[in-house]
């Protein structure tokens, strides 16, 4: 029987996958495929592009009233920056002002037609659309335009699966491919008849449906992916409690803002940057000396986005934990942005979800150098509350942002005196690590300092305070 086009983009997508094929043997008794070693890579739901067949799209989008002037172009110019982060040719825009989306077709019947004729006129193979759709949204769209449909969400998860290189990001993703692919097989196998001799332990009986079987293997798929990520959650739990002693600045900010080029340009990290969205996806700590005696752990975080899919964000949790356990919230922002005061509440919008809304913020106004005229940054900073400008590149404003920065944490600091044990070489390793020794001098088997030292460290170090 001929498969349709939501079940031909199933199959491109996840038949090849390794755990689904040996499913399907050990479902049929045939012998377990050899298991390769390290980390499967992260499945792709949009297949990489060919010379053959290049994904050649028309991005469809739909808005109320809330950018009138632009009759939505911001969002479709970074619904287009993405599609061709993800490799695709954009060749037509189709926007369509309405309250909110057709619940069985995302726009409006005058405007399918609208569509059906722009796609034909361009000889595009995929419509890209600015929404997290339904199947049903899908199914509706595929069959009128006869062409494949990838919603925002299905996008945003190809781009993090290119992008992901450790073990814990490829994990995430491959979650939040299973949580997105579990509601949308119901349609793509109901053209299947009930497959006969499925028998077996696992399996409901020879009168199984392969919808039933495909449904089992992602929820076992989730429970395994869950159990793991887990596990890397709670070593990295213990990562972040051994350093509770240390000042913790974690930059934040929409994706693209130029976070990774400052965090290099802060540190001197030979970290990798590159002028495409969701270029960092995985966290990267390193330590900033501000001073002597005062080292600070700067990390650097996955950008947030527009519409960031739930399931994302709850994929990437255990990544994002670096966020909720900072001291201090470098928010970067793109100062070349013509929206990027609405990016500033998309991203405080983001931080509230992930419960970061109390950590304090020090708002950077990043790529001042990219602003025709030098007062366009002084305006646009004005009404952001700022006087952090920045370009990374050129390194303009760094000094006043380090000095920002070294205020936050020279005030968490106090000046003690404190009489340690020469024998107790732990405690003064925490000291040197995370304080600064102002004097030292020794009386018998004790050490005599006085030293500025962190809030945090002060309950460890109380016992040792002189009297």
């Amino acid at each position: 029987m001929r498969c349709s086009l939501e079940e031909k983009r199933y199959l491109a997508a996840h038949w090849s996958d390794r755990e689904w094929a040996s499913e399907r043997r050990r479902q049929k008794g045939e012998p377990k495929a050899e298991k390769a070693d390290g980390v499967t890579p992260a499945k792709k739901l949009c297949p990489e592009p060919t010379d053959e067949k290049e994904e050649r799209a028309v991005l469809l989008g739909i808005g109320k009233e809330s950018l009138p002037d632009t009759g939505g172009v911001p969002m479709l110019d970074e619904l287009a920056e993405l599609a061709r982060t993800a490799g695709a040719r954009i060749l037509g825009r189709l926007w369509q002002r309405r309250e909110r989306p057709h619940p069985r077709s995302y726009i409006g019947k005058g405007k399918m037609e609208e569509l059906k004729a722009l796609c034909e006129e361009v000889e595009a193979n995929a419509v890209i659309a600015d929404d997290d759709l339904s199947p049903a949204q899908v199914r509706t769209l595929e069959q009128e335009v006869d062409l494949r449909v990838i919603d925002r969400s299905e996008l945003i998860i190809h781009i993090f699966a290119v992008h992901a290189q450790t073990r814990q990001a490829r994990l995430q993703v491959d979650l939040a491919q299973m949580n997105y692919l579990s509601p949308r097989l119901k349609r793509m196998w109901t053209h299947l008849s009930r497959i006969t001799g499925m028998g077996g332990i696992g399996s409901r009986g020879p009168g199984e449906k392969q919808i039933e079987v495909d449904r089992r293997i992602v929820q076992r798929r989730i429970r395994d992916l869950t159990r793991e990520l887990a596990e890397i959650e709670g070593r990295r739990g213990r990562q972040v409690k051994s350093r509770a002693d240390a000042f913790k600045v974690s930059l934040v900010g929409y994706t693209n803002a130029g976070k990774s080029t400052l965090m290099a340009r802060l540190t001197g990290a030979d970290v990798f940057v590159a002028d495409q969205l969701f270029a960092t996806l995985d966290t990267r700590t390193r330590r900033w000396p501000l001073e002597e005696g005062i080292d600070v752990l700067l990390s650097d975080t996955v950008g947030f986005i527009e519409k960031l899919p739930h399931h994302l964000i709850a994929s990437f949790h255990a990544t994002l934990e670096e966020v909720r356990e900072a001291d201090l919230l470098l928010h970067v922002v793109d100062a070349g942005d013509p929206v990027c005061e609405h990016r500033v509440q998309v991203v405080r919008d983001v931080l509230k979800e992930l419960g970061a809304d109390s950590v304090p913020e020090l708002l950077v106004l990043n790529k001042i150098d990219l602003l025709p005229e030098p007062a366009e940054a002084t305006i646009l900073a004005d009404r952001l509350d700022t006087d952090l400008l920045t370009s990374a590149i050129n390194g303009e404003g760094i000094d006043p942002l380090i000095a920002a920065v070294r205020e936050r944490a020279t005030g968490s600091f106090s000046v003690v005196d404190l009489r340690i044990p020469v024998s107790d070489g732990r405690t003064l390793a925490l000291l040197s690590r995370v304080g600064r020794i102002i004097s030292r001098d020794y009386e018998g088997d004790c050490c005599r300092l006085t030293a500025s030292v962190p809030a945090a460290a002060l309950g460890e170090l109380r016992p040792f305070l002189a009297r």
